[in-house]
């Protein structure tokens, strides 16, 4: 295969990243790929600031590569506070590689005891007895690799495995659903009446298709109805999403559910922990676990009778 493109990464300190990254976009001509922190995240203040940042950008065949290095090392010289680590690194990337070489990163991940996430590309096999959850990346929240995400599905497993006598019936409410993931695990498990909705239109889309892709758009209604216009009765309510935003909609969210049902509350940094506790204290809740993952929690409630 021959090859089409130099691919040249450099790393620099993190505040230096996006006038490098405009740098070499221009210099360039097409855009540049920051290498992205790993995890699922809402909001920047919830994540720590990594020391250095890789910026790759590509340059098509012919090039005088060694002249756009000169300019890119030139340029970097001049940036305060710049001391290089090492010199840019420079690749030869084919037609073939620059349209799957991502999907390297994508692998079949394994969640509690049922569940199968897997990208659409590796699906071949990949069953191992679970239930198989189709889900490529894309712009909604929500892919199961993130500490927030795996938790309330092992939470909404535990829940639904083994198959309660009601699960037919139970209604489900997936609040911020993002991607669908966790209406989609619901559906893949046996239940049949889910809501999911999301306040991003563009969320909701890509929750539609994801039910489609699995299989279970019947089982699911994807929408951006607001909460309070939502109706109550729901026997599991899922939420992952910011703690402050969970402690503000507690009212809400409280009424809606069925006596006896049960609340996973994720997206809950280890110190906002004590925030969320004290936010759903006041409710007819009891409190039944916190799951922990590195530094996020996971709250399971059951309201009482």
């Amino acid at each position: 295969m021959a090859a089409s493109w130099y691919q040249v990464t450099c790393d620099v300190p993190a505040p230096l990243s996006e006038t490098v990254a405009d740098f070499l976009s221009e210099l360039s001509g097409c855009g540049v790929c920051t290498e992205n922190r790993d995890v699922d995240s809402f909001s920047p203040d919830d994540i720590p600031e990594l020391a250095t940042a890789s910026i790759t950008c590509y340059f098509t065949l012919p090039c005088q590569i060694e002249q756009q290095l000169a300019q890119i090392t030139g340029f970097l010289a001049t940036l305060p506070g710049y001391t290089p680590v090492i010199p840019p690194q420079v690749s030869l990337l084919g037609e073939e590689d620059w349209a799957t070489s991502w999907k390297a990163h994508f692998k079949p991940l394994a969640i509690g005891h049922r569940l199968l996430i897997t990208p659409s590309w590796e699906t071949d096999g990949q069953d191992e007895g679970r239930a198989v959850i189709v889900l490529d990346p894309g712009m909604a929240f929500g892919t199961g690799g993130h500490e927030t995400t795996r938790l309330c599905l092992e939470c909404l497993e535990s829940l639904l495995v083994p198959a309660p006598a009601d699960i037919t019936t139970m209604k489900i409410l997936d609040l911020g659903t993002g991607s669908g993931i966790l209406a989609i695990a619901a559906a893949k498990l046996g239940a049949l009446q889910i809501d999911a909705v999301d306040i991003d239109p563009q969320a909701v889309i890509v929750a539609e298709e994801n039910c489609t892709l699995n299989k279970v758009a019947e089982q699911i209604s994807c929408s951006t109805t607001p909460l309070e216009q939502l109706g109550d009765g729901y026997q599991i309510i899922l939420a992952n999403i910011l703690a402050e935003e969970l402690v503000r909609m507690a009212p809400g969210i409280v009424s809606r559910m069925a006596p006896g049902g049960s609340l996973i509350l994720s997206g809950i940094l280890a110190e906002r922990e004590e925030l969320v506790r004290n936010g759903f204290d006041p409710f007819p809740l009891h409190f039944e676990a916190s799951l922990a993952a590195g530094e996020w929690r996971c709250l399971h409630y059951r309201r009482l009778p």
